[in-house]
C-alpha cells in the first residue's frame, strides 16, 4: 500500500532557493536557476505516521518554502536528508555499477569501505559526474542521522533486500567512523 507524498504535504520538508555562484574574471556571478531548492528541514512525523500504518511513502522532490515558493529538489539530495531525519540504519542508493571505483574500467578497484571523512580527498579524481550528487546525498544522510550508507547496483535487484539484510553484496560502503576491530 503505497500513498504518494511531496515534501508540500504536511509541509513536512521546507526548502529555499537555489543560489548557483560561480566565478567569472574573478568575481563572483550569481546565476539564477529558476525554481531550483535545496532541503532547509524536515520533519518526518508524517513518514512515521504512515509506516506506522503499514503504508509505504513514495516521497517526489518538490518542497515549499517557508513563504509558500514550490521548488524542485535534486532527487538523491532530497533522499539523502529525508534518510538522515529518520535516522535509517541503512540508506542504500542506487545506480548501475557497483559502487565506486578508484578506476572505473578497472572492476577489481571497486571501494568497498570508506569513512565520512575520506570522501573530500577522493572528489575530483574518483568521484565525478553522476557519482557526485550520489555521494553528496550520502555525506547528508550519514551527517543527519543516518547510521550507515552504501552505493550498490540497481540493475541487480536482489541486491538490495542482501544489502537490507546485512549480507555481503558487491558496493560501496559508508560509515561515519571507522569500524573498531576486536584484537
Amino acid at each position: 500500500k503505497a500513498v504518494g507524498l511531496s515534501g508540500k504535504d504536511g509541509q513536512f520538508i521546507t526548502a529555499e532557493k537555489r543560489d548557483h555562484v560561480t566565478e567569472e574574471d574573478g568575481k563572483e556571478v550569481h546565476h539564477d536557476l529558476g525554481r531550483v531548492g535545496d532541503v532547509v528541514k524536515v520533519d518526518p512525523d508524517i513518514i512515521h505516521s504512515l509506516m506506522d500504518s503499514n503504508f509505504v511513502p513514495v516521497v517526489t522532490c518538490i518542497a515549499s518554502s517557508e513563504e509558500g515558493d514550490d521548488y524542485n529538489i535534486n532527487g538523491d539530495m532530497l533522499a539523502g536528508h529525508l534518510a538522515g531525519a529518520l535516522n535509517a540504519h541503512l540508506y542504500l542508493v542506487l545506480t548501475d555499477v557497483d559502487g565506486l571505483f578508484r578506476d572505473i574500467d578497472d572492476p577489481q578497484s571497486l571501494i568497498k569501505d570508506l569513512q565520512l571523512d575520506e570522501l573530500p580527498e577522493l572528489y575530483d579524481d574518483v568521484i565525478k559526474g553522476g557519482m557526485i550528487p550520489k555521494l553528496d546525498s550520502c555525506r547528508i544522510a550519514l551527517s543527519e542521522g543516518a547510521q550507515q550508507a552504501a552505493i550498490i547496483n540497481g540493475m541487480k535487484p536482489e541486491r538490495i533486500l542482501q544489502a537490507a539484510m546485512g549480507e555481503d553484496v558487491p558496493g560501496t560502503f559508508i560509515s561515519r567512523t571507522r569500524k573498531k576491530t576486536l584484537q
